[in-house]
């Protein structure tokens, strides 16, 4: 069941708030780059090994 996908606008709109109130707003781009190469580099991660079970069957 996706907890994200039941948050509306309002829901959003909190979580920036606590975000924007725990690491500040010169943080947020440094953060939101570094989020973003996490997620890049665990989808190169997942694909390498979902081909590798492919060559291998």
């Amino acid at each position: 069941m996706p907890i994200l996908g039941y948050m509306g606008t309002q829901e959003w709109m909190i979580l920036l708030l606590i975000v924007l109130v725990l690491f500040g707003a010169s943080r947020l781009p440094a953060l939101a780059r570094s989020i973003g190469e996490a997620l890049t580099e665990f989808r190169r991660a997942t694909r390498t090994e979902d081909e590798a079970e492919q060559t291998h069957k």
